[in-house]
């Protein structure tokens, strides 16, 4: 084969290198991707929980607390967090919606000193809780008093205080119907649950709202924004 013929043909061999491979990129390019559903999930909204979207805030935040020692740390993480932000980025109690639920253990600390006074027994006995000063169950809402401090887990951060930074507290309404069958018990044929159940939902802390369960409250504060921290 002469030297002429020997380059033609590579050069030719090349050129169809060439348009094979630019075959191959075009094909790649024209490709269809594979069909995606443009079906996307979404949370189903319900009336009930539209009171989570009327608590002001661009900032969300959910504490879920199943026991006294939960909500203590919850109301003192919940002030360092609202104070912190206030200092650090220059935001307003209005900036923040902060919200703890409070079911099964940590529901009783929901009510007001006067069903702590009433029915303290029953309530420390869910609760498990313990006047540290006078290592007595409580006749008042531990969670709710000045003058503990260090005491109880909340550092002295009471509920009250908690309510007047803009926070709520949503209470556990399947809990307090088992309260109110435990104090209708301990009370004997005096003894009535429906009516216990109205007097303790009659009777909450500051900026609490009864929920029809403290467990579906924080999936449904979850589902509209709220970030999760449990304690």
């Amino acid at each position: 084969m002469n030297r002429d013929s020997f380059e033609r043909r590579s050069f030719f061999t090349r050129m169809n290198a060439g348009v094979a491979s630019f075959a191959a990129l075009a094909g790649v390019a024209m490709a269809k991707p594979k069909s995606v559903s443009s079906s996307r999930w979404e949370p189903a909204r319900h009336e009930k929980d539209d009171w989570l979207d009327q608590i002001p805030g661009k900032h969300r935040m959910v504490f879920d607390t199943t026991a006294g020692q939960g909500l203590g740390d919850a109301l003192f993480f919940a002030n360092n967090y609202i104070r912190t932000s206030q200092a650090e980025y220059g935001l307003d109690y209005k900036d923040m919606a902060v919200l703890i639920i409070v079911r099964h253990g940590s529901t009783p600390f929901g009510y007001s000193d006067a069903m702590w006074a009433k029915y303290g027994m029953t309530l420390a006995q869910l609760s498990r809780a313990e006047d540290p000063k006078t290592k007595q169950p409580p006749g008042l809402n531990l969670f709710n008093a000045d003058g503990y401090g260090n005491l109880t887990a909340n550092r002295g951060v009471t509920i009250e205080a908690f309510a007047k930074m803009g926070g709520q507290l949503g209470v556990c309404s399947v809990a307090t119907r088992a309260l109110a069958g435990m104090i209708a018990n301990a009370n004997g044929a005096n003894g009535n649950p429906e009516t216990i159940f109205k007097e303790l939902t009659s009777n909450l802390v500051s900026s609490a709202r009864m929920v029809p369960a403290g467990i579906i409250a924080v999936n449904r504060a979850q589902e509209r924004g709220y970030s999760l921290v449990t304690t």
